[in-house]
C-alpha cells in the first residue's frame, strides 16, 4: 500500500484539485510557522510568503516518498519564497527612496539627485494626478508614512493604498519614459 504522502503528492503532480485542497489544509500551518520563523515579520507578510510558496509547490510538486522529505522540501520552498519577497521589498524601498528624494527636494540637492527642472516637472505631474492619489504620494514620500498609517488615515485597506501608489508610480514612470522618448 502506497504511503499517504506519496499518494497525495502524486495526485497533486497530476493536477488533482482535491489533492491540492487536502495539501493546503494539512500543510498550511506548517508553512506559516516556517514563514514566521524565517522572516520574523507580521502576519500579512507571512501570509504572502505562504501564498507564494504554495503556488510554487503546486507548479513544481513531484511524488515524494516520505513525510520527512516533504516537510524538508516545504521548508526550503517557504524559505526561498520568503527571501524572494524580502529582496523584492528591499528593491521597492530603494526605488521609493529615489522618488522620495525627488519629491521632497526643496532646494538642497542630494548628490546625483534631480535638478530643479526635474523636481518642478515631477511636482507638476503629481499635481495633475487625481487629488486623492497625489495625497497618498505626499503622505508616503514627503511624510514618510507607512502604508498602514496611510490606510488608517484615509480609510482604505493597506492593499488598496499599496496598489494605488504602485499604479501611480507606474504612471509617473511611463510619463518620464514618454518625455525621454520625445
Amino acid at each position: 500500500m502506497p504511503d499517504p504522502v506519496h499518494t497525495l503528492t502524486a495526485a497533486m503532480a497530476a493536477g488533482d484539485p482535491r489533492a491540492v485542497e487536502a495539501f493546503y489544509v494539512q500543510y498550511f500551518d506548517l508553512m506559516y510557522r516556517h514563514a514566521c520563523n524565517i522572516t520574523r515579520r507580521d502576519e500579512a507578510f507571512c501570509l504572502d510568503v505562504v501564498q507564494d510558496a504554495v503556488l510554487r509547490v503546486i507548479r513544481t510538486v513531484r511524488a515524494v516518498d516520505s513525510e520527512a522529505q516533504l516537510a524538508s522540501w516545504l521548508r526550503l520552498v517557504t524559505q526561498t519564497a520568503a527571501y524572494d519577497l524580502l529582496k523584492a521589498e528591499s528593491r521597492r524601498k530603494r526605488r521609493e527612496s529615489v522618488v522620495a528624494v525627488t519629491v521632497s527636494a526643496t532646494g538642497g540637492q542630494a548628490e546625483d539627485g534631480p535638478d530643479e527642472d526635474q523636481t518642478a516637472w515631477l511636482r507638476e505631474q503629481i499635481a495633475s494626478l487625481d487629488p486623492q492619489i497625489a495625497r497618498l504620494i505626499e503622505l508616503r514620500y514627503e511624510g514618510g508614512w507607512t502604508l498602514t498609517r496611510i490606510a488608517e488615515a484615509v480609510g482604505l485597506s493597506v492593499g488598496t493604498v499599496d496598489g494605488r501608489l504602485r499604479r501611480a508610480l507606474r504612471e509617473l514612470r511611463s510619463r518620464v519614459k514618454r518625455c525621454d522618448d520625445e
